[in-house]
């Protein structure tokens, strides 16, 4: 008898089970995952052999990795103001960061100057503010552009955007040729999750192009887009999910770029991706092993003959979905675990989430402990010292196999849709990646996935610490009065001719949207002027909600607490001659509809009527949707921080509007802090982040007795 059966025997023997099969987990990527692996796993796998910085470049896309350079330490942030943000970076290098990557308010994301009257309860919340090259200059005060790299999450208004980091960096001395970084530039996935686009699919892909051609140009060490996939997993995919739309959409990319006549080489080798970190750390680290494989794969087909152009660099976060209110502290560890699957995967730049993220944005304290998880990691330990230590592991090549195979299956779909866009056109990755988000809360708030402090371990402690709060109305009050002075000191003429060079470009398809928005704005011409003359072609697009349903009644079928709560919502029907009607709205510039799209899929099983809002809505839309939809509740969901100058304004518009009758209730990213001021405000139930959904509907039917 072989040592294998021998163990079997064994492993059957103390696991009381007849099938040594029973020991293996099916993990939510549809890959079983076995809890022993041998040399037999390895027979007649591909890329068994493969070397670091070799095709297919499984063990690294670079053959010394991180024994020659470490990862590059990035951490993503941005503060209200300008002047905010820039102290932060300025502090955050001398401390030992090595790049810089900043994070835009949703104002600026969706293309709108902060005196815009949409956005007046978004303005600096969730990021830094930018109205124009002086608020862009302010950013980067004494941080000298032609050494410290810049990484930029920004999709929607990216035209705007990169165009005053080039002027900006012009301003100080810097020429474009010198600039090393990133844009994001990844509207794909925008459609597909995070929903902070502007114009429709086609013609966003339009400026896409554009900055690949003008950076190809002129650029040559800046990285002309970061295809996404992080945003897909916060959303709720899973891993093979996440790597097959971030492939898929990548793969869509080149196809654009190589249509306006530039070689695959020509550009390729500026590419970057960027993937989230969970806390399925087997995958994770199999997932970027396969990124890697598979894009050498598609760039193959698709011409490349540089190796460079083959080869898959990323940047990764740890995850904010894991990130718990409850038991915070317990994150510092989630968050460490997360960035260990990063660098064992191969990535080559991080940031690491703050602890207190899954309420705030994060403190100076919190950003400190984030950062120096890292550099504990690169200076502390020997993890540095090893080219991809995974290598030859019986598991980690099978699993790695696995994941390859399942990705084949789901970018295949894509293709036979008619390839990405046509992909997103019907709606595939987005349904596919709900079904998925809902599925997983489901399984949490069943007991099946155990989130420590959560729904196991829970404790009755109260976690203290400072919470970063941010003054909307000073910050607005700021940006508005240095609006105003940008416009008062400028030649308006110039301004007009420049935006309708924009307006002709928008209407004729002829030139280069970036081009054009670097004259804009040296001629101080504000993102959203910029924007609007692109608008008034193109128009501004507007997803229709949907919602999935059905994954409750399933996971809770024979569950007497879920039965209770049914039977209670036809009660109410009996009595009042309808079901609840609840309306699920997001207000503001917060695009991020995950945790609102879980809440429709768990009260519509409950029996509830349930409509989702626009995205994007004022208090005033969502108050008239309201009341001729005649719902007996708003639910809000917040994850902007918005919520404290929206949501007592609903409160009010509905009053003045006889309806307060309409019960005001909300749910997400809120701070303790802020949940009595909401409840003075009139809010009649509060659920934090990670509120099971059958608690839930119980509270809300109890809003009713």
């Amino acid at each position: 008898m072989s040592n294998l059966e021998t163990w079997k025997k064994a492993a059957a023997k103390e696991y009381q089970t007849a099938s040594i099969e029973e020991m293996n987990f099916l993990t939510s990527e549809g890959v079983t995952l076995r809890p022993l692996y041998t040399e037999e796993d390895l027979k007649n796998l591909p890329n068994i052999d493969s070397m670091p910085g070799l095709e297919p470049f499984m063990r690294g896309p670079r053959p010394t990795m991180y024994s020659k350079k470490p990862w590059t330490v990035r951490q993503y942030a941005g503060f209200s103001t300008a002047e905010e943000s820039n102290a932060f970076y300025r502090k955050a290098l001398r401390d030992g960061g090595q790049g810089i990557s900043v994070a835009f308010d949703l104002p600026t994301h969706r293309g709108y100057d902060s005196d815009h009257p949409r956005v007046k309860g978004d303005v600096g919340k969730a990021g830094v503010a930018i109205d124009s090259v002086e608020d862009m200059k302010i950013l980067f005060q004494d941080i000298p552009l032609d050494k410290v790299s810049v990484s930029m999450t920004m999709n929607g208004a990216v035209i705007p955007i990169m165009a005053m980091y080039i002027v900006a960096a012009e301003e100080q001395g810097v020429e474009a040729v010198k600039l090393s970084g990133t844009i994001q530039n990844d509207i794909l996935k925008e459609f597909i999750v995070r929903n902070t686009y502007i114009y429709p699919p086609q013609q966003s892909l339009q400026l896409v192009a554009d900055i690949i051609e003008f950076t190809a140009k002129h650029m040559p060490k800046f990285n002309s887009i970061s295809i996404s996939g992080y945003h897909m997993q916060e959303a709720g995919a899973d891993s093979a999910l996440e790597l097959a739309y971030t492939l898929a959409d990548g793969q869509e990319y080149v196809k654009l770029a190589c249509a306006r006549g530039l070689s695959v080489d020509e550009f390729a080798p500026r590419l970057s991706f960027f993937f989230g970190m969970g806390l399925n750390f087997y995958m994770e680290i199999a997932k970027l092993r396969a990124a890697r494989v598979l894009w050498s794969e598609i760039m193959t087909k698709l011409g490349a003959e540089d190796p460079r152009s083959k080869t898959l660099r990323t940047h990764c976060q740890t995850s904010g979905q894991s990130l718990t209110e409850q038991d915070p502290f317990n994150n510092i560890v989630r968050t460490t675990i997360e960035a260990m699957a990063g660098v064992f995967g191969g990535t080559q730049s991080l940031h690491t989430n703050a602890f207190d993220e899954a309420v705030a944005l994060p403190s100076a304290l919190s950003s400190r402990i984030a950062r120096n998880t890292q550099l504990i990691l690169q200076e502390e330990t020997q993890i540095t010292k090893v080219i991809d230590p995974w290598g030859g592991s019986f598991m980690m090549e099978s699993l790695t196999n696995d994941l390859i195979n399942r990705t084949k299956v789901l970018m295949e779909e894509v293709k036979n849709a008619g390839g990405m866009l046509r992909a997103i056109e019907l709606g595939i990755p987005k349904r596919n990646i709900e079904r998925a988000s809902a599925q997983k809360q489901a399984r949490v708030d069943k007991g099946l996935d155990i989130i420590v402090g959560v729904n196991k371990y829970r404790t009755d402690e109260e976690t203290s610490f400072e919470i970063l709060q941010v003054d909307n109305v000073t910050v607005l009050k700021n940006q508005v009065n240095r609006l105003k002075a940008v416009r008062s000191n400028r030649d308006n003429k110039k301004v007009e001719e420049c935006l309708g060079a924009l307006k002709n470009y928008a209407q004729s398809g002829k030139g280069n949207a970036l081009a054009l928005a670097i004259k804009a704005v040296r001629a101080r011409a504000t993102l959203g002027e910029i924007s609007s003359a692109l608008e008034d072609s193109w128009g501004r697009y507007q997803a229709t909600p949907s919602s999935l349903s059905g994954i409750y009644d399933k996971m809770f079928l024979n569950d007497p607490s879920w039965k209770n709560s049914m039977d209670r919502v036809k009660k109410f029907q009996k009595k009042h001659g309808r079901r609840p009607r609840i309306l699920l709205a997001k207000l503001g510039q917060d695009g991020h509809d995950r945790g609102i799209k879980v809440v429709a899929s768990g009260l519509a099983d409950a029996g509830f009527d349930v409509d989702l809002s626009p995205l994007f809505s004022t208090p005033d839309e969502i108050a008239k949707i309201a009341i001729e939809n005649d719902v007996h509740i708003v639910g809000v969901s917040s994850q902007a921080a918005a919520h404290k100058t929206l949501i007592p304004e609903l409160i009010h518009i509905l009053k003045t509007k006889k309806s307060s009758d309409i019960k005001v209730i909300c749910g997400g990213v809120i701070p303790k802090q802020d949940f009595s001021f909401l409840e003075k405000a009139g809010v009649g139930l509060i659920f934090g982040p990670a509120s099971p959904i059958p608690t839930i509907v119980e509270k809300i039917l109890d809003l009713f007795e």
